[in-house]
């Protein structure tokens, strides 16, 4: 055992390492495999040549081996049918058509459920004349295999070319007899009037339709005693398809048929009857067709006015039974308010309406009650637009403004709206009593501009003052509030107020936007020429924030003075902001700061000032550090540019270290190369 383990082990192939892992000179693709198997390819052999045949004992020969050939390739796979045809069709070629006739029966005997095979039998007694083996195997193939209609339509169609018209209509009858799919019966109709017999049709017809008994064939029926003039059978048969299919399975298109057969007659009375009795048993949803021919019909024989009434009446029923499934659908309640807002009766619009703000939203919670306040709404225009009453749209206001829970949410808008109202009335104590008490009951940041733009269109400036006031205390935070109330000030003229409300707005500890407010303090200081109180604004702004817009804002302002006192103080001012940044982290803002310095000294500063600047400016670097996905997991590195200043290089050794030893490479290789090639030198001198 030991000895064959060991034999077996060193008949083991050893998989040599791959020395060499780099890729290929010459890559070869798909392409280029394809292309060398076709230059490869064999000659292709030539046929055989044909063989001439020219005595009768070479013909026998001939004949012997390929009855040899064909009974090999059949003993070797009888249920090969395909092999069978081709020996059949052989013999055939050969005018042996008594051997191709055994080869078929033999052929029938291995598979009968062949339908080709049922075929080219039947084909070869036909393409030899031999009508009454066609006859005998088309028999055998509708008697073996009656489900196949192909054979029904071959027999058939081959009596009715020899002209026998009773044998062709036998098969027919036959046919019908198991009851085949429509369109047997269809041909079966044609077959019948391509030798104008009516009455023999319309007897299929009979049958046919207790057979298929669809809508469509109810509708054919008619159609055909229509168009060979029997009008009153055409009736019959609609009105008995009517009767046949009964209120339970009632079919639009069965109607539009009837009624537009009745107004094809000018029976329009009988039409609209029909129409109508469709309409009031079919569900809209079954019956979009019928109501379209409907209209089509009234707009061309009858009063426009009634089928809007019955559209609306089945709009109404639609509406009621999906609301009554369920009423806090409040979609569903607008398209029902608007269909009756359309009808005009204004008692039938307010039982609606009353009956939609029925239903109030089961939860307090604003989300659920943003749809339903808008049937308030709509109601208290349709009262003050269509209606004209000024009264119960004050009512309806109102009563909305008590339903909703105020301590938990409002809506702005409901108060606008009912105060816009009483404007629109001339009523202004109402609207003001409106206001306050939504600014009383749950203030909010529109009410109060609102409000206060009422009272400024209304030139009320002790009103708005109040307003402002009230609007601060409730959100002093807001810097926009702050700004709007300064100028106020400013556009009455007082500016002591208004230099004091800015005070004030600055001292807040919180502030949304506190930039937009110093911006405006100090804009509003320099407006008034009050240059050293503007001065003092930025420097108690620097106090509290060193952003380098603040810098290059106060750099620019004392610049604005246009002297060469402002020059020294607006670059004194560079200095110190380049100063206090240098500790800082943020490279970029430290960036822009100096940019902004250049572009000063370069159109009022000296040579000297000029290049000073350029040495302060920091070199760019492009590095790379790792990037942290949501989850904490490493998601790989991203490249960033860093900044490193001539400043911050000088007071550290190590990145001075750095810069010299970066220099001392570059001249090491430029005196290698110079070594390497001698003559690059004196061609460049």
């Amino acid at each position: 055992m030991a000895a064959s383990a060991l034999a077996r082990k060193q008949w083991i192939p050893k998989v040599e390492n791959v020395k060499n892992k780099a890729p290929a000179e010459v890559q070869i693709t798909a392409e280029h495999l394809m292309r060398e198997a076709k230059e490869r390819e064999l000659e292709l052999l030539r046929p055989s040549p044909q063989q001439k045949i020219t005595d009768e004992e070479e013909l026998n020969d001939y004949k012997l081996r390929k009855r040899k050939t064909f009974e090999d390739n059949i003993r070797k796979n009888r249920n090969v049918i395909n092999n069978w045809i081709k020996y059949a069709q052989w013999e055939e070629r050969l005018k042996e058509i008594q051997r191709a006739r055994s080869i078929y029966e033999r052929a029938l005997d291995v598979d009968y459920r062949n339908i080709t095979l049922w075929l080219k039998y039947a084909e070869m007694e036909m393409k030899n004349r031999q009508v009454n083996h066609a006859r005998n195997i088309w028999d055998r193939a509708i008697t073996t295999l009656p489900r196949v209609n192909q054979f029904w339509y071959k027999y058939a169609y081959m009596e009715e070319m020899l002209g026998n018209v009773a044998g062709s209509r036998q098969v027919f009858e036959r046919w019908m007899e198991w009851q085949p799919e429509e369109q047997a019966w269809h041909s079966y109709i044609n077959f019948e009037l391509r030798y104008q017999e009516v009455d023999r049709t319309r007897c299929i017809h009979e049958r046919f339709v207790l057979v298929h008994p669809y809508v469509k064939n109810w509708i054919n029926y008619a159609r055909f005693e229509e168009k060979h003039g029997y009008l009153a059978y055409a009736r019959r048969v609609y009105e008995r398809a009517v009767k046949f299919f009964g209120d339970e399975h009632m079919d639009q298109h069965l109607y539009v048929a009837f009624a537009k057969f009745e107004e094809n007659q000018k029976e329009f009375e009988r039409a609209r009857v029909i129409y109508k009795y469709a309409l009031s048993r079919i569900s809209l949803q079954e019956a979009q067709e019928l109501l379209k021919n409907y209209t089509t019909f009234e707009k061309k024989f009858g009063n426009r006015r009634d089928v809007e009434d019955i559209i609306l009446s089945k709009r109404r029923f639609q509406y009621e039974e999906e609301v009554k499934a369920n009423p806090h659908d409040y979609d569903t309640w607008f398209d029902y308010l608007q269909l009756v807002e359309c009808d005009g009766e204004p008692n039938t619009v307010r039982e609606v309406y009353e009956r939609a703000i029925a239903n109030v939203p089961p939860i307090p919670e604003k989300r659920y009650w943003k749809r339903y306040i808008y049937l308030w709404i709509n109601y208290a225009l349709y009262e003050e637009l269509e209606a004209r009453d000024p009264e119960r749209t004050r009512q309806v206001y109102q009563a909305c403004l008590k339903l909703i829970p105020h301590k938990q949410f409002t809506f702005a808008k409901m108060w606008l709206l009912y105060a816009q109202f009483e404007i629109r009335q001339k009523n202004l104590p109402l609207a003001r009593r409106a206001l306050g008490a939504s600014i009383g009951k749950c203030p909010k940041n529109k009410l109060f501009k609102i409000y206060i733009e009422l009272e400024l269109q209304l030139r009320e400036f002790d009103r708005c003052r109040k307003l402002y006031e009230k609007f601060l205390e409730f959100a002093p935070e807001n810097c926009a509030s702050w700004i709007k109330f300064a100028e106020l000030e400013i556009i009455l003229g007082d500016m002591e107020r208004a230099r004091a409300i800015y005070e004030l707005a600055v001292s807040q500890p919180c502030l949304d936007m506190p930039e937009v407010l110093w911006k405006s303090y100090i804009d509003f200081e320099i407006e008034q020429e009050e240059s050293e109180k503007a001065r003092s604004l930025y420097h108690r702004l620097l106090q509290r924030t060193q952003h380098v817009k603040v810098w290059i804002s106060f750099a620019q302002f004392e610049l604005s003075a246009g002297n060469e006192e402002s020059l020294t103080q607006s670059r004194q001012i560079y200095e110190e902001a380049n100063q206090r940044m240098r500790n800082g982290e943020e490279k970029e803002e430290r960036l822009l700061l100096l940019e902004s310095w250049r572009n000063f000294e370069y159109e009022f500063g000296t040579e000297s000032q000029k290049e000073r600047v350029d040495k302060l400016m920091p070199e760019k670097v492009k590095k790379r550090r790792k990037v942290q996905a949501e989850d904490g997991s490493d998601a790989g590195y991203e490249e960033h540019y860093h900044y490193i200043f001539p400043e911050d290089t000088a007071d550290q050794p190590n990145l001075k270290l750095l810069a010299m030893a970066k220099l001392w490479k570059k001249e090491k290789q430029e005196k290698k190369a110079t070594e390497q090639y001698p003559g690059r030198e004196r061609e460049e001198e």
